[in-house]
């Protein structure tokens, strides 16, 4: 026995029992959510060992200790062969009670929870009084595959202190009484209105269902509306099975019985009343949970020998097959592909164990325990020595030689008539040691011996032949045949039934069996039907049956036929037992009847019988149903109802006589109309007011019985009347409160459904005009009880008016006056645009505009700043970046803010307006440095045919002297810079600096000193070093050395007495300032000669300019067209 899953709702409820057999006794063990438990080892619980089962229960005596034993268990028993284990089971405990109480207004839908405790058991529900008395269920009062008490619209006399939901439990025998609910159904003041269908479970359109094959299952659809819903189920791809399927819950539910893989489809349930419809699907899908089509037997196995132990399981989706060994889990590698067979390969006898073959899907998990014993034990054979057998010629035969051992035996067949059995095809040995011999012949007869291989044991067997010479002298030949010891009969009819008797006659001995064939067939017809005891809308049928045919009659059909309207043919009418002959027939008035009966039995369905005289029945009165107002016009009362079935007519002339009358002021008479079908229209009868109604049958024999009367409502109109008292609180900047007294439900003139609040936005103030744009509505609705509305999402500080309407299904009526408010000053928004600017270097003007929307009156701006490289800020500082934040600021506060950076210096540009004076082995470079600018630093290249040289320099300089040239030289300059800004830290600071400063100046008066001293001691000659190898500022740099200006210019040496100016061979020279401006890099040209003298050109195009003596710099500027400018300065 395996342990149960259980719910518990007492102490007494926890037993967990476990009990399995074996030899030796075996050992228990659990373990509880995959993890070892020993019930022994906890006070709480007592533990039962018996020899071969396991128990334990709990001695407390409170539920709410039970709940730490929630969980999943799994027993083990082994012994030393194996170990073998259960399913797992679930043990619940049930949750608190706690009181309940819910309000309602009359025809609105409600839900009584239940929540049933969580079980593997499927509960069943009873909705009870305190009384145990069970609610009334109906149409409109359904309960719940959930278990919950659906109310399709709620009436006043729904409210009650006991709703109780009772789940009971079949399995353990045991009810639970959930807490009472309280339900309090509060009466409207206005006519119920009709609601359409609307689905309460399941929700949505569409629901998939995925069943398992086999299972009972309920489809559910529950429906709220008024009035109450019918609900019909269909499906949509076939038709629903008769044998399978059955409504239930009032049509709420559709229950399958044993689903097969047949129902998988689409099936639909529709709700309809007199408003409308509602739908909604289930898409039906069967599946399986696994189940065994093979599963492992267990055997003894001799050691060496190879095990195939073969596990097959189906299911859907296919199962997954695991093997453990005393419930140990086993690797794929001994399996085949953990699919399903296990092999095991020259097994001994530690291979002696329990093996599982665990198969599962989503659906669930099934177990086999397989015993696997290795044991060598000495051959038998089991099959008694010396049988005979006997067979007729041309039937098969199978000669037994059962054994038994470990390893199995095997075992060999031999005969003194043949050679060789396995020879002759008709003869086939058996893996369980038999021979099987077809289409036995005489020359099959004699003896045979079964002998175990490599021992002496064997039996022997005889085979006999039997001559069939059986003959029916008196039935014809052709439909008597035999097929071996078989008779067969064709074409049976009623004169082949008797007794038949088969004979086996041997030379010993005769021996016969005796048969009776009775044949079964459809049943007649009844016969003589007649009809007796007449009342006025019954009478009774009778009939005598007709021969059965050897087939009891199950039922018999009874079917009418109307006389007067024939167009419907033969209906069925009543179904009775077959065990009676005669039926009471209940019958509709007014009409003309014939009677049948149909017979049915096992094999089919008989013949109608002859049908009875016409019988006529007397006409009786009533009345449509479902009588009602369906108006939507003004002044206008439109009253409907049911139509009636014509069986109902009860006569010709038939015509429906609807009569009305007001609620109040008209009196006791009432207004008749008569009309042949519904509906009938009254005109100018006034807005939505109170009618009593009704609906009476009529025909030319006379007038049905007198109807009750049913209230209804002519048309709605366009309320009359506004809210008056509208109100407003100001809450904050964006938020008011609107309040109105209640509205007189007779202006009304109809169902108040609410009110509305349309509010205009028309100005911000202070703005000029006093408008923005066009005015802008948005409308707000509230509940028909409502008298309040909190309105948020305004603007702040701006005009805005509204006013409150009620409405109707009919539309809106007249608005209150408008009521104008503006709302309070909020924070502004961030200005619009911020600039900076730096009138020196430490100085920043901040520049901007005020913001889109200030939201209030602007009473001032805050401003912060911040260095962007560190927080402490003592002073601006001109290599420093500073953030700066602007906001508005309104009475209300700060609004958000706009940020933007700068710095007190501006960012480095290369330098403007070099110029270039040449001397006899130098050249003197000059430039304008710009003020508040960051330095930029730059490097002067001039070339050689032997390499090139390179002076770095910064633009804060102004001026810088190229020494060491060779007299007469031919140079070609060329600057490249790059900008580096003085990042903050300890080259800032002023004490830094000034260090800095006192060690250039003392470099600069050694340098002085050098110079006089050379220019004492003759000229400085530089060949050596410009023939010499080039230092590593020399060398070509990398493009990434310098970032935004490079180029490459060659360089020549000169030795003439004058040399062409560049310009006069090229228009690229326009200007006297040399800068760098639009273009990358700079070239100038330069000629040095003994001298001194020096030339300069301008282009030929260009206006004349007077030669410049070389004692004064020439100045060059680049070309407009930003191509290089090159310079000539001859002797």
């Amino acid at each position: 026995t395996q342990p149960e899953s259980v719910t518990v709702f007492s102490v007494e409820d926890l037993v967990m029992t476990c009990e399995a057999s074996g030899n030796p006794p075996p050992i228990f063990r659990w373990t509880k959510d995959g993890k070892e438990f020993d019930p022994g080892t906890d006070p709480e619980l007592k533990v039962t060992e018996r020899l071969g089962s396991f128990a334990f229960y709990t001695l407390s005596n409170t539920v709410d200790s039970l709940k730490q034993y929630q969980g999943k268990y799994v027993c083990y028993a082994s012994n030393e062969l194996g170990t073998a284990v259960s399913n797992e089971a679930t043990l619940n405990t049930d949750g608190e009670k706690k009181k309940v109480h819910l309000k309602s207004e009359e025809g609105s839908s409600i839900v009584l929870k239940c929540n049933p405790p969580q079980s593997s058991m499927e509960p069943i529900i009873h909705w009870m009084d305190w009384k145990l008395r069970h609610i009334q269920l109906s149409e409109r009062v359904v309960v719940g595959k959930d278990g919950n008490l659906y109310f399709a619209h709620l009436k006043t006399t729904d409210s009650r202190d006991d709703y109780t939901c009772n789940v009971q439990y079949l399995a353990t025998r045991t009810i639970l009484a959930k807490e009472p609910v309280t339900l309090t159904v509060n009466p409207t003041n206005s006519v119920l209105r009709n609601r359409r269908p609307h689905m309460m479970r399941p929700t949505g359109s569409h629901s998939t269902y995925d069943a398992l094959r086999g299972q009972t299952i309920e489809l559910e659809c529950i429906v709220q509306g008024y009035p109450t819903p019918k609900v019909l189920w269909v499906r949509k791809d076939g038709e629903l099975s008769e044998l399978r399927t059955a409504k239930e819950m009032f049509d709420r539910r559709l229950r399958f019985t044993n689903i097969s893989e047949s129902d998988a489809g689409e099936y639909q349930c529709l709700a309809e009343n007199s408003q409308g419809k509602a739908l909604h699907s289930y898409t039906v899908a069967v599946e399986a949970a696994p189940y065994w089509t093979k599963e492992p037997v267990s055997m003894l196995y001799a050691p060496g020998e190879n095990v195939r132990l073969d596990c097959q399981a189906e299911g859907i989706p296919t199962p997954v097959i695991a093997w453990t060994i005393n419930g140990i889990p086993l690797s794929c590698q001994y399996a085949n592909k953990c699919t399903g067979s296990l092999i095991l390969k020259d097994v001994n006898f530690g291979d002696t164990a329990i093996y599982q073959c665990k198969a599962f899907n989503k659906h669930g998990a099934i177990l086999s325990n397989t015993n696997v014993y290795i044991i060598e034990l000495p051959p038998q054979i089991l099959t008694e020595d010396g049988n005979t057998y006997t067979v007729t010629e041309g039937q098969k035969v199978l000669l037994e030689c059962d054994s038994f051992g470990s390893p199995k035996p095997k075992v060999s067949w031999h005969s003194g008539s043949a050679s060789s059995l396995l020879a002759d095809s008709r003869i086939n040995p058996l893996t369980t040691g038999g021979l099987e011999i077809f289409n036995v012949t005489h020359d099959d007869e004699g003896f045979y011996t079964c002998s175990v291989q490599n021992t002496n044991l064997s039996i022997s067997a005889e085979l006999e032949l039997y001559v069939n010479n059986l003959s029916f002298p008196n039935f014809p030949s052709f439909r008597y045949t035999f097929e071996g010891p078989d008779l067969i009969i064709s074409d049976a009819k009623p004169e082949d039934e008797g007794n038949y008797t088969c004979q086996v006659i041997t030379n010993l001995d005769m021996a016969e069996a005796t048969g009776t064939l009775t044949l079964h067939d459809r049943p007649d017809p009844p016969a003589l039907l007649q009809l007796s005891q007449a009342k006025r809308r019954a009478v009774t049928l009778s009939w005598t049956p007709g021969d059965e045919h050897n087939s009891p009659v199950i039922e018999y059909v009874i079917e009418f036929e109307d006389q007067v309207s024939n167009e419907r043919g033969w209906e069925e009418l009543s179904r009775v037992s077959g065990n009676k002959d005669r039926a009471s027939l209940s019958l509709w008035p007014y009409m003309s009847y014939r009677f049948r009966v149909i017979a049915i039995n096992e094999v089919g369905k008989s013949a109608p019988s002859n049908p009875t005289e016409i019988h006529n029945t007397a006409a009786e009165d009533n009345n449509p149903e479902d009588v009602r107002s369906e108006s939507t016009d003004p002044d206008t009362l439109v009253i409907t109802w049911e139509e009636m079935d014509k069986r109902d007519f009860n006569g010709p002339d038939f015509k429906y006589r609807v009569l009305w009358r007001r609620v109040v002021g008209s009196g006791p008479d009432w207004h008749p109309n008569y009309t042949t079908a519904p509906p009938l229209v009254v005109s100018k009868i006034g807005n939505f007011s109170a009618f009593e109604i009704k609906v009476q049958a009529v025909n030319e024999q006379g007038e049905g019985p007198e109807p009750d009367p049913v209230i209804g409502y002519s048309g709605e109109n366009f309320p009359l009347e506004a809210p008056m008292n509208v109100g407003i609180v100001i809450m904050n900047s964006t938020t008011i409160r609107v309040t109105w007294a209640a509205i007189d439900r007779e202006t009304v003139r109809g169902h108040l459904l609410g009110y509305k609040v349309p509010i205009s936005y028309l100005y911000r103030q202070g703005s000029l005009g006093h408008t923005l744009g066009p005015v802008t509505t948005v409308v707000v609705e509230t509940g028909a009880n409502e008298e309040r509305k909190v309105i948020a999402d305004l603007q702040p500080y701006s005009h805005y008016a509204l006013s409150v309407s009620v409405f109707n299904s009919k539309g809106d009526g007249p608005a209150s006056e408008m009521v104008s408010f503006e709302t309070d000053e909020g924070v502004p928004h961030p200005p619009t645009s911020l600039a900076l600017d730096s009138p020196s270097e430490t100085e920043m003007t901040l520049r901007w505009t005020p913001p889109s929307q200030p939201n209030g009156i602007l009473i001032g701006y805050h401003v912060q700043y911040q260095q962007s490289d560190h927080l402490t800020l003592k002073g601006l500082d001109r290599h420093s970046h500073y953030r700066f934040y602007l906001r508005g600021r309104t009475a209300a506060g700060d609004g958000e803010p706009i940020m933007r950076e700068g710095a007190t210096t501006l960012d480095g540009v290369p330098p403007v307006n070099i110029s270039v004076s040449p001397g006899e082995n130098f050249v003197n470079i000059s430039w304008l440095a710009k003020k508040r600018h960051r330095n930029v630093r730059f490097q002067i290249q001039y070339f050689k045919e032997n390499g090139r040289k390179t002076e770095r320099v910064d633009s804060s300089q102004s001026f810088y002297q190229l020494q060491g040239l060779r007299p007469g030289a031919h140079y070609h300059l060329h600057f490249i810079h790059r900008v580096t800004e003085m990042q903050p830290g300890i080259a800032t600071q002023g004490w830094f600096i000034g260090l800095v400063s006192a060690i250039v100046l003392l470099l600069l008066i050694l340098l002085i000193l050098c110079f006089v001293q050379r220019n004492k001691g003759g000229k400085y000659s530089v060949k050596d070093k410009e023939e010499g190898p080039m230092d590593s500022e020399a060398r070509p740099m990398k493009d990434e050395t310098f970032g935004e200006y490079r180029l490459v210019v060659d360089m020549e040496e000169k030795r003439t007495a004058s040399q062409p100016s560049l310009c006069e061979e090229s228009k690229l020279c326009s200007e006297d300032n040399l800068n760098f401006n639009g273009s990358s890099a700079l070239t100038t040209e330069i000629n040095l000669d003994e001298s001194l003298a020096s030339q300069f050109s301008r282009p030929s195009e260009g206006p004349e300019v007077p030669d410049n003596s070389p004692l004064n710099p020439t100045t060059v500027s680049s070309a407009t067209n930003g191509l290089p400018n090159q310079v000539t300065i001859l002797d």
